[in-house]
């Protein structure tokens, strides 16, 4: 039961943070891509180093394993990235923020990204089998994490992400982006 409720309520709460800090709207999401406002890109850099902090603290701290992490395909990942950036950019949402605008009771998020959502998974289950199977076996290094293939303290690895994040936010104030 904890396995469902507990993603539900933290899944809540990040998009209710992502509404009342505006980050649903199409013109931050938009933007973001003209670099002309940074504000979801430090919010979700800020959300990833609070996140590694609390996974990697929890596991050192014996409360949590990660034995069940995703196997990491580099050429699946990066082409997957790609799609999913050039999708955010034409759509001016990402799925996150396309659920917190539907919470609103918004249409123009509902129509838009009900369909980009169907018409994803259509085109993923069409062309899995041809397409994807291929790619997956390309650079498929199984269920590692960063610190795993590189083999460095993954504590070194957060610090490092910690310490870019924090340069890129005074670089974008710095710039008022």
């Amino acid at each position: 039961m904890k396995d469902v409720v507990l993603p539900l309520i933290f899944g809540f709460f990040f998009g209710l943070f992502l509404q009342k800090a505006g980050l649903s709207r199409y013109h931050k999401i938009v933007n973001v891509f003209r670099l002309k406002d940074m504000a979801v890109m430090k919010f979700m850099m800020t959300a990833l180093g609070v996140a590694m902090l609390g996974v990697f603290g929890l596991k050192g701290l014996g409360l949590i394993e990660l034995t069940n992490v995703n196997e990491t395909y580099v050429i699946g990942n990066l082409l997957g990235g790609l799609i999913f950036g050039v999708g955010m950019a034409l759509a001016g949402f990402c799925p996150g923020t396309c659920v917190a605008g539907i919470g609103q009771g918004s249409l123009d998020y509902l129509i838009p990204g009900g369909l980009g959502f169907l018409a994803g998974a259509i085109l993923f289950g069409a062309t899995y089998q041809r397409i994807f199977t291929p790619i997956y076996k390309l650079a498929n290094y199984g269920g590692k994490t960063a610190a795993d293939l590189w083999n460095v303290n993954p504590w070194l690895l957060i610090l490092l992400f910690i310490l870019l994040s924090s340069t890129a936010f005074y670089l974008f104030e710095k710039k008022r982006l």
